[in-house]
Parts: C-alpha cells; sequence; structure tokens
C-alpha cells in the first residue's frame, strides 16, 4: 500500500498494512502470539541481524501483527516508516532517544500533556537530558532556547488540555534555521485531522491508546520518521550518522538513508529499551483505525456544538475551543487542520476549583477518567489529577488552571451531552 498513493485516507485507513495472511487466506490481520521466529538457514539468520534482510527475529524488535500497525501509521502520516511501542510516552523516549546524549537537552512548548512536562522536567535528567520550556506562539523565544547542545524542538499539533493549535509551519522554520529535527505529537489531532510532516515535522509521536484506538481498551505508542532529515549534516546525531558502537560500527544513515532513524529505532531502540507493544493491542488499534475519519467526524461535530453552548452560557467564564471564532487560534485552523479543531479542550468554571469537583461529581453521562479520545465523552479536573505534580505556574503555562476542566467529546447525541453538562453545572453552581 506504500506505493499507491492514489489511494484516499478512508481507503488507507482500511488497507494499509493490510495483505491477505499468505498460509491461510484470512482477510483481516492475524495476531501473530508468537515471540520467535525460525530462520531459514545460518546465512539468513545473519542477513537479518546485520540488516541485509527485512524479516522477523524475535518479537520484542518485529512482529507481523505489530509492524502491520506501523506500516498503516506511517502511510495515513505520510512518513517512510514507523516503530510502535507500549505507550505514547515511550514514544517519546523513542524518538529521543537516537538523537540525545548526555548533556543534550530539547527545546519544548509549555502547552504539553502533563505527563509529558513531567517527563521532560524530572525524568529525562535521569539520561543526563534536559528540556527548556518555552511558549511556542513566541517564535523569538524559540529559537533563543535553542543553543549548541539542543538536540530536538518538540510540540503538540493540538495541544492537551486546551486545544490549542500549533503553528507548525512557523516552528519549522525555527528547527529548521537550526538544523535541528521537530518532533510532534499529533495524538490529539490523528492524521485525520492534521499531518505534521506536511508543515515539516521531523518526527511524529502518538499516544496510539487514544483516538487511533477510540475505545479505551488497550495502551500503545508510535513514532513516525518522515524520512526527510539529513542526520549527517551537523555532526550533532552520531548514533544515526556515524559508526555506533551499539550495533557493531554501523553507520545508520549511510547505510539506510531516509530509513536510518525506523531501523535503530527497532535494531537498537526496541532493542535495548524493550517498551514492545504487544500483538493483541496492535490488532485492536488496527480495527480502531478502520473507522478513524467517521469517528474524528463526529468527534469534532459534537465538540463544536459543545464549546458554543458552552461559550454562552453565563456559568462559564471561558471556553479554549479552537475552531470557537472568539479563539486566537481559530485562523490556524484552516492552515493547520482544515478538517477541524478536534475534540478536546477545556472550559473555566465559575465558582472556581470548588465547582468543578462538584461538576465533575454530578455528572451522569460523562466518564471520570484520566484519558482522551475514546468514543465515551470524558471529562477531567486537571489541576487535581493529571497535572497535580506541576507548578501553580507550569498549571497555568499549559492551560490547566484550578478553575479548569477538561473535555474529550465522544461521538454520542450532542443534544445528550449538553443536557447532561447543564444539569451538572446547574448542581455545582448553585
Amino acid at each position: 500500500m506504500t506505493d499507491t498513493p492514489k489511494y484516499g485516507f478512508d481507503t488507507l485507513q482500511i488497507h494499509a498494512g493490510a495483505k491477505p495472511d499468505p498460509a491461510t487466506g484470512a482477510r483481516q490481520i492475524p495476531i501473530y502470539q508468537t515471540t520467535a521466529y525460525v530462520f531459514r538457514d545460518a546465512d539468513h539468520a545473519a542477513k537479518l541481524f546485520n540488516l541485509q534482510e527485512v524479516g522477523y527475529i524475535y518479537s520484542r524488535l518485529t512482529n507481523p501483527t505489530v509492524g502491520a500497525l506501523a506500516e498503516r501509521i506511517a502511510v495515513l502520516e505520510g512518513g517512510v516508516g514507523a516503530v510502535c511501542c507500549s505507550s505514547g510516552h515511550a514514544a517519546q523516549i523513542m524518538a529521543l532517544f537516537p538523537l540525545m546524549e548526555p548533556g543534550c537537552n530539547i527545546v519544548a512548548s509549555t502547552r504539553l500533556y502533563g505527563g509529558t512536562v513531567q517527563q521532560f522536567s524530572n525524568t529525562i535528567r535521569k539520561f543526563g537530558w534536559s528540556c527548556t520550556f518555552v511558549d511556542f506562539d513566541d517564535l523569538d523565544a524559540v529559537a533563543a532556547a535553542i543553543d549548541e547542545n539542543t538536540r530536538a524542538v518538540f510540540c503538540e499539533s493540538i495541544a492537551n488540555p486546551g486545544g490549542y493549535i500549533t503553528d507548525l509551519d512557523a516552528i519549522s522554520a525555527v528547527s529548521d534555521k537550526a538544523g535541528l529535527p521537530l518532533i510532534v505529537d499529533n495524538t490529539s489531532a490523528t492524521p485525520y485531522l492534521c499531518r505534521p510532516i506536511e508543515h515539516g515535522a521531523t518526527l511524529v509521536v502518538h499516544s496510539t491508546t487514544k483516538y487511533l484506538t477510540g475505545n479505551g481498551t488497550v495502551t500503545g505508542g508510535c513514532v513516525v520518521d518522515s524520512g526527510k532529515f539529513n542526520w549527517a549534516a551537523s555532526g550533532k546525531f552520531p548514533s544515526l550518522a556515524a559508526p555506533e558502537p551499539a550495533y557493531h560500527g554501523l553507520n545508520f544513515y549511510e547505510a539506510l538513508g531516509g530509513m536510518a532513524f525506523t531501523f535503530h529505532s527497532i535494531a537498537i531502540g526496541l532493542r535495548d529499551l524493550g517498551m514492545t507493544m504487544n500483538p493483541q493491542g496492535a490488532h485492536y488499534t488496527l480495527m480502531g483505525i478502520e473507522t478513524l475519519s467517521l469517528r474524528m467526524e463526529k468527534h469534532v461535530e459534537n465538540a463544536q456544538k459543545l464549546a458554543k453552548w458552552l461559550e454562552n452560557d453565563p456559568r462559564i467564564d471561558f471556553v479554549t475551543y479552537a475552531g470557537l471564532e472568539s479563539s486566537p487560534y481559530y485562523e490556524r485552523v484552516a492552515k493547520i487542520c482544515p478538517k477541524g479543531a478536534g475534540a478536546l479542550f477545556t472550559f473555566a468554571v465559575k465558582g472556581g476549583y470548588d465547582a468543578c469537583v462538584k461538576l465533575v461529581d454530578n455528572l451522569q453521562l460523562f466518564s471520570h477518567v484520566a484519558n482522551l479520545g475514546d468514543t465515551r465523552s470524558l471529562i477531567i479536573h486537571s489541576a487535581s489529577t493529571t497535572h497535580r505534580q506541576l507548578t501553580a505556574a507550569q498549571q497555568e503555562a499549559a492551560g490547566a488552571a484550578p478553575n479548569v476542566v477538561r473535555l474529550s467529546i465522544g461521538v454520542e447525541d450532542a443534544d445528550d451531552l449538553i443536557a447532561d453538562l447543564d444539569q451538572a453545572l446547574a448542581k455545582a453552581t448553585a
């Protein structure tokens, strides 16, 4: 399917990476529940380990079911390759792993999921890496934050929790000028609403747990490689463009060109970090992607209706949905997310923290969970949950202030969702 770009998105979300099983003729991709694969002979085994031939060795590295999912996501994103792993957080580490060394840093947006802020603020320091957080609406500040030790620029296409839309074209111009890869988390948008590679992204990461699977059943992550970055241009990426001691001195970029990142992530990243996606989880996500466009259209339609209703409600201080004309990001929707502003946004309740807690406790149809991208509508008070580990200033910068709740709008009847919010707001603000 990677050689048939004439197919549209709706066709590719069903057929990319999927072929009838050669052994049985099974039309749906089987769950290859196996740890290892028999080599034809000793020469075949040697070629696989030398990356002279593509095939299967051990399921920590590659698996046919997981490989089909990686190909499908890569095709939908317009990349040359992808690697799937155990979660969205794992995908972020997988994306950085070939780029970083002790003493290196990344420049990231302040508008990120709270768990990502935590990962970049504290956890990556254990590897000797660091992160500088910058308001990505201030392009001069982004450029100024980059120094000789910076190895990547990181942002979300539609930022969690506020639904802010990043000007990817402008940010990629900054990263290109600095000779750095731009990594874009496209979880909230999915490739149906936004294709970051077309806006200059080098790598795209996903929590496949969310909209790609769409039913709240499995966790997973994916890193998609654009294949367009010259890893040898600056000398800053020796794992990819110099002899790699972790793989008998192979120069991945010299040997594999545009596929260097993908093969490095499999041959070394998955081999040594072990952040493997299980084949049953990959199967669930493959089935979810088959209806991605249908679900995203309904998600967006519902989100637009609920955001407009909330904006006109006197019990609400503000709504952050970028699809509203009042949003400062409204003009970016047509450029970055032409099919809609997504289904993730926040709103502030008059009455502050206490009113938010009462609202959450009185909802009947919305599910109070730490997740997003489900077919069901979800709500969470970020300041007391997903962003509680952040400082007050970080919560404000991320759009998760104490008077704010986050909605992930599902595909139910919009009128039913509005009625549920209405009755809960009445109790929360009484």
